[in-house]
């Protein structure tokens, strides 16, 4: 089922760098339905669907999580980090992590000085139930890197876990790639290092030279209370990307995406994002340009261990890129 491969992409273990344990678990979704699946030097995970038509749609989607890389272990045995990523301190505090390894540990700071609301990175650390340095060296070393521990619920149509962004849209990327109808050579491509500055699309999309590019990735809600303003509302489709602060989409993607939803009366919205960016940009500055857009998924509390999406919207994403993927035609410059 489409959801429990959703539930074993998310929980896979993948901050920014160290992939490659989530990589193998989307491979083995995509393989059995492609040509070729293969590395390349940075560690993106490309599967490749040969079509008829001489062009190429390459699909793009970061496999990479925040994290907590340990700076320090004292005398003591905690563990001093620092972030990967758009960590936020404070919501860091009180959690459960886990280590590459299997090694886990809960996070907190020192009190001493600062409120909760006032604890940065500095005062931030992990607690392994260590009791000293030598003790802690044997279960984690300096540069490992801790995640949220994953706990996949759900709350009626809605789905919730730490790392839906991004491996939600991995699990509608592959979901995609595997029932797809296409005249298109298609790569489906799950990047490395988005979080820390987009840096597996550009290199993946510079290979494959694309004649269109669709990211997909989460973005923010104004449906909460007393949020920012923000004309997404979960639930209400996904998201036809028209600017945020690393790209401007291109009219003739986004009317080429609009048309596909309307065709096949798929609920969509459009989306501004104020601040962030995504793999789109990266793809977009690739050689001499490519023609790249994004499907979004409204998610709420991101960088958070309890980022939350409609399934709706999930599915309308598949629904989406599929109608998309099915195009003879695609936009020109």
């Amino acid at each position: 089922m489409f959801k429990d491969m959703i539930k074993t992409i998310v929980e896979a273990y993948g901050p920014s760098g160290r992939e490659r344990t989530a990589a193998e678990v989307i491979k083995a979704f995509v393989a059995p339905h492609a040509d070729k699946v293969y590395y390349d030097a940075l560690g993106n995970l490309i599967a490749c669907k040969k079509g008829v038509s001489g062009k190429k749609i390459m699909l793009a989607t970061h496999m990479d999580q925040i994290g907590l890389i340990v700076t320090h272990i004292d005398d003591k045995g905690f563990l001093r980090v620092s972030n990967v990523g758009g960590v936020s301190p404070t919501v860091s505090i009180a959690r459960e992590v886990m280590f590459e390894n299997g090694a886990r540990g809960v996070t907190s700071f020192e009190t001493e000085k600062k409120k909760i609301t006032e604890a940065g990175m500095p005062e931030l650390f992990i607690d392994i139930g260590a009791k000293s340095r030598e003790e802690a060296e044997a279960k984690v070393e300096v540069g490992d890197v801790a995640v949220y521990a994953p706990h996949f619920f759900e709350m009626g149509r809605f789905i919730t876990c730490g790392a839906l962004d991004d491996r939600l849209c991995c699990a509608i990327a592959a979901e995609a790639f595997n029932t797809m109808e296409t005249e298109h050579d298609v790569y489906a491509v799950f990047t490395v290092q988005e979080e820390v500055g987009c840096r597996g699309a550009g290199p993946a999309a510079y290979a494959i030279e694309p004649d269109l590019a669709i990211a997909l990735d989460v973005t923010a809600t104004g449906d909460t209370p007393k949020c920012a303003a923000m004309s997404v509302t979960a639930g209400n489709g996904p998201t036809i990307k028209v600017m945020d602060s690393s790209v401007i989409v291109p009219v003739s993607v986004r009317e080429f995406l609009k048309k596909c939803a309307e065709a096949e009366n798929i609920p969509y919205q459009y989306e501004v994002l104020r601040a962030g960016g995504t793999d789109t940009s990266a793809i977009q500055r690739t050689k001499d340009g490519v023609l790249a857009g994004c499907i979004s998924i409204g998610t709420r509390y991101i960088h958070s261990p309890v980022e939350t999406a409609s399934m709706d919207d999930i599915e309308n994403a598949v629904k989406l890129l599929k109608a998309a993927l099915r195009q003879k035609v695609l936009p020109e410059a």
